[in-house]
Protein backbone atom coordinates (compact mmCIF):
# COMPACT_ATOMS: atom_id res chain seq x y z
CA UNK A 1 0.00 0.00 0.00
CA UNK A 2 1.27 3.65 -1.12
CA UNK A 3 2.00 6.00 1.46
CA UNK A 4 1.66 9.97 1.23
CA UNK A 5 2.36 12.18 3.52
CA UNK A 6 0.95 15.57 3.99
CA UNK A 7 3.96 18.39 3.48
CA UNK A 8 2.03 21.01 5.94
CA UNK A 9 0.75 19.31 9.29
CA UNK A 10 2.54 15.76 8.64
CA UNK A 11 -0.65 13.43 8.43
CA UNK A 12 0.26 9.72 6.89
CA UNK A 13 -2.34 8.65 4.21
CA UNK A 14 -2.44 4.92 2.69
CA UNK A 15 -3.87 4.33 -0.69
CA UNK A 16 -3.39 4.31 -4.57
CA UNK A 17 -3.49 8.13 -4.60
CA UNK A 18 -3.40 11.25 -2.06
CA UNK A 19 -6.84 12.53 -0.93
CA UNK A 20 -8.25 15.52 -2.43
CA UNK A 21 -7.66 16.96 0.91
CA UNK A 22 -5.79 16.71 3.80
CA UNK A 23 -8.73 16.13 7.08
CA UNK A 24 -6.45 16.90 9.19
CA UNK A 25 -4.86 20.89 7.93
CA UNK A 26 -7.22 20.94 4.36
CA UNK A 27 -4.24 21.29 2.22
CA UNK A 28 -4.75 20.65 -1.21
CA UNK A 29 -3.80 17.49 -2.71
CA UNK A 30 -1.29 18.44 -4.20
CA UNK A 31 0.76 19.14 -0.67
CA UNK A 32 1.06 15.94 -0.36
CA UNK A 33 4.21 13.50 -1.44
CA UNK A 34 4.72 10.28 -1.52
CA UNK A 35 6.80 8.50 1.41
CA UNK A 36 9.32 5.85 -0.29
CA UNK A 37 10.34 3.58 2.05
CA UNK A 38 13.97 2.27 1.04
CA UNK A 39 15.81 5.70 -0.60
CA UNK A 40 18.04 5.29 -3.62
CA UNK A 41 21.55 6.36 -2.84
CA UNK A 42 21.97 10.04 -4.09
CA UNK A 43 25.61 10.65 -5.95
CA UNK A 44 28.07 12.90 -4.42
CA UNK A 45 27.56 16.50 -5.76
CA UNK A 46 31.08 18.24 -6.09
CA UNK A 47 30.95 20.68 -3.50
CA UNK A 48 30.73 24.14 -4.42
CA UNK A 49 32.23 27.07 -2.83
CA UNK A 50 30.47 28.22 0.17
CA UNK A 51 28.74 31.65 0.26
CA UNK A 52 30.32 34.15 2.67
CA UNK A 53 28.94 34.37 5.79
CA UNK A 54 26.59 37.45 7.07
CA UNK A 55 26.72 38.01 10.87
CA UNK A 56 23.04 38.44 12.06
CA UNK A 57 22.02 41.33 14.18
CA UNK A 58 21.27 41.27 17.20
CA UNK A 59 17.20 41.47 17.22
CA UNK A 60 17.65 38.17 14.50
CA UNK A 61 19.86 36.62 17.19
CA UNK A 62 16.99 37.27 19.69
CA UNK A 63 14.02 36.75 17.71
CA UNK A 64 15.45 33.42 16.53
CA UNK A 65 15.80 32.19 20.12
CA UNK A 66 12.65 33.19 21.13
CA UNK A 67 10.97 31.49 18.12
CA UNK A 68 13.34 28.27 18.98
CA UNK A 69 12.17 28.21 22.47
CA UNK A 70 8.16 28.77 21.40
CA UNK A 71 8.32 25.43 19.03
CA UNK A 72 10.50 23.63 22.02
CA UNK A 73 8.08 24.27 24.96
CA UNK A 74 5.02 24.24 22.79
CA UNK A 75 4.26 27.85 23.70
CA UNK A 76 1.38 28.43 21.93
CA UNK A 77 -0.67 25.55 22.52
CA UNK A 78 0.15 26.73 27.02
CA UNK A 79 -0.32 30.23 26.58
CA UNK A 80 -3.97 29.55 24.28
CA UNK A 81 -5.50 27.33 27.34
CA UNK A 82 -6.06 31.44 28.74
CA UNK A 83 -8.47 32.47 26.36
CA UNK A 84 -10.12 28.86 26.27
CA UNK A 85 -10.30 28.55 30.26
CA UNK A 86 -10.62 32.21 31.32
CA UNK A 87 -13.43 33.60 28.68
CA UNK A 88 -15.89 30.75 29.16
CA UNK A 89 -15.86 31.23 33.19
CA UNK A 90 -16.63 35.00 32.23
CA UNK A 91 -19.56 34.21 30.31
CA UNK A 92 -20.81 32.31 32.97
CA UNK A 93 -20.35 35.23 35.47
CA UNK A 94 -22.09 37.47 32.89
CA UNK A 95 -24.78 35.45 32.69
CA UNK A 96 -25.51 35.14 36.85
CA UNK A 97 -25.34 39.11 36.80
CA UNK A 98 -27.82 38.94 33.86
CA UNK A 99 -30.05 36.41 35.59
CA UNK A 100 -29.79 37.42 39.20
CA UNK A 101 -28.06 40.95 39.09
CA UNK A 102 -25.01 40.10 41.30
CA UNK A 103 -22.76 42.92 40.08
CA UNK A 104 -19.82 41.35 41.99
CA UNK A 105 -19.56 38.65 39.58
CA UNK A 106 -20.57 41.54 35.96
CA UNK A 107 -17.12 42.91 37.57
CA UNK A 108 -15.02 39.65 37.61
CA UNK A 109 -15.95 38.96 34.45
CA UNK A 110 -14.62 43.00 33.16
CA UNK A 111 -11.43 42.31 34.60
CA UNK A 112 -11.41 38.96 33.12
CA UNK A 113 -11.63 40.17 29.65
CA UNK A 114 -8.99 42.61 30.15
CA UNK A 115 -6.59 39.78 31.62
CA UNK A 116 -7.86 37.63 28.30
CA UNK A 117 -6.98 40.71 25.91
CA UNK A 118 -3.51 41.60 27.66
CA UNK A 119 -2.66 38.02 26.56
CA UNK A 120 -3.77 37.76 22.88
CA UNK A 121 -0.89 39.66 21.89
CA UNK A 122 1.29 36.87 23.39
CA UNK A 123 -1.39 33.93 22.10
CA UNK A 124 -1.09 35.37 18.62
CA UNK A 125 2.63 35.65 18.37
CA UNK A 126 3.28 32.13 19.54
CA UNK A 127 1.26 30.87 17.48
CA UNK A 128 2.16 32.48 14.30
CA UNK A 129 5.41 31.63 14.88
CA UNK A 130 4.38 27.92 14.87
CA UNK A 131 2.30 28.57 11.72
CA UNK A 132 5.58 29.72 9.43
CA UNK A 133 7.57 27.54 11.22
CA UNK A 134 5.66 24.19 11.74
CA UNK A 135 3.10 24.08 9.29
CA UNK A 136 5.09 26.75 6.45
CA UNK A 137 2.89 29.83 6.67
CA UNK A 138 -0.23 27.24 4.50
CA UNK A 139 -3.25 29.22 4.07
CA UNK A 140 -5.52 26.45 4.42
CA UNK A 141 -9.18 26.29 5.41
CA UNK A 142 -8.08 24.98 8.56
CA UNK A 143 -5.68 28.38 9.51
CA UNK A 144 -7.84 30.84 8.06
CA UNK A 145 -10.44 29.75 10.31
CA UNK A 146 -7.91 30.46 13.49
CA UNK A 147 -6.97 33.80 11.98
CA UNK A 148 -10.31 34.68 11.48
CA UNK A 149 -11.38 33.07 14.45
CA UNK A 150 -8.36 35.58 16.83
CA UNK A 151 -9.34 39.06 14.58
CA UNK A 152 -12.78 38.30 15.96
CA UNK A 153 -12.15 37.28 19.76
CA UNK A 154 -9.57 40.59 19.53
CA UNK A 155 -12.50 42.85 18.02
CA UNK A 156 -14.72 41.91 20.31
CA UNK A 157 -12.60 41.49 23.89
CA UNK A 158 -12.13 45.34 22.74
CA UNK A 159 -15.93 46.28 21.82
CA UNK A 160 -16.98 44.54 25.11
CA UNK A 161 -14.46 46.26 27.61
CA UNK A 162 -14.95 49.75 25.99
CA UNK A 163 -18.09 49.62 26.07
CA UNK A 164 -18.67 48.26 29.57
CA UNK A 165 -15.66 51.13 30.37
CA UNK A 166 -18.26 54.12 28.46
CA UNK A 167 -21.28 52.39 30.67
CA UNK A 168 -20.47 50.29 33.78
CA UNK A 169 -24.54 49.14 34.08
CA UNK A 170 -24.86 47.91 31.45
CA UNK A 171 -25.36 44.60 32.42
CA UNK A 172 -27.59 45.53 35.83
CA UNK A 173 -29.74 47.99 34.02
CA UNK A 174 -32.78 46.99 32.07
CA UNK A 175 -32.65 47.86 28.57
CA UNK A 176 -31.83 46.45 24.80
CA UNK A 177 -28.11 46.82 24.91
CA UNK A 178 -27.52 44.36 27.83
CA UNK A 179 -29.09 41.78 25.58
CA UNK A 180 -26.67 42.69 23.10
CA UNK A 181 -23.86 42.97 25.25
CA UNK A 182 -24.65 39.24 26.34
CA UNK A 183 -25.42 38.04 22.63
CA UNK A 184 -21.71 39.57 21.61
CA UNK A 185 -20.06 37.59 24.75
CA UNK A 186 -21.62 34.07 23.54
CA UNK A 187 -20.33 35.39 20.29
CA UNK A 188 -17.09 35.72 21.38
CA UNK A 189 -16.92 32.49 23.30
CA UNK A 190 -17.94 30.49 20.32
CA UNK A 191 -15.09 31.89 18.07
CA UNK A 192 -12.49 30.62 21.35
CA UNK A 193 -14.18 27.74 21.18
CA UNK A 194 -14.14 27.04 17.20
CA UNK A 195 -10.42 28.33 17.25
CA UNK A 196 -9.30 25.80 19.84
CA UNK A 197 -11.44 23.01 18.30
CA UNK A 198 -9.48 23.86 14.98
CA UNK A 199 -6.39 23.88 16.73
CA UNK A 200 -6.93 20.71 18.65
CA UNK A 201 -7.94 18.63 15.48
CA UNK A 202 -4.70 19.98 13.96
CA UNK A 203 -2.73 18.58 16.54
CA UNK A 204 -4.04 15.50 18.16
CA UNK A 205 -5.59 14.33 14.31
CA UNK A 206 -1.70 14.56 13.36
CA UNK A 207 -0.73 12.74 16.26
CA UNK A 208 -2.90 9.93 15.73
CA UNK A 209 -1.59 9.71 12.38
Amino acid sequence: MRKWECTVCGYIHEGDEPPEECPICSADKSMFVEIIEEEKPVPEQPASPAPPTVEPSFFAKVYGSASEQILRHHLHPITVHTPNGVLPMALIFLLMTFLFGLPLFETAAFYSFIFVLLTMPLVIFTGYEVWQKRYRGAMTSTFKIKIGASIVTVSLLSVLILWRAVQPEILTTASTGRYVYVLLSLILVGAVGIAGHVGGKLVFGSRNA
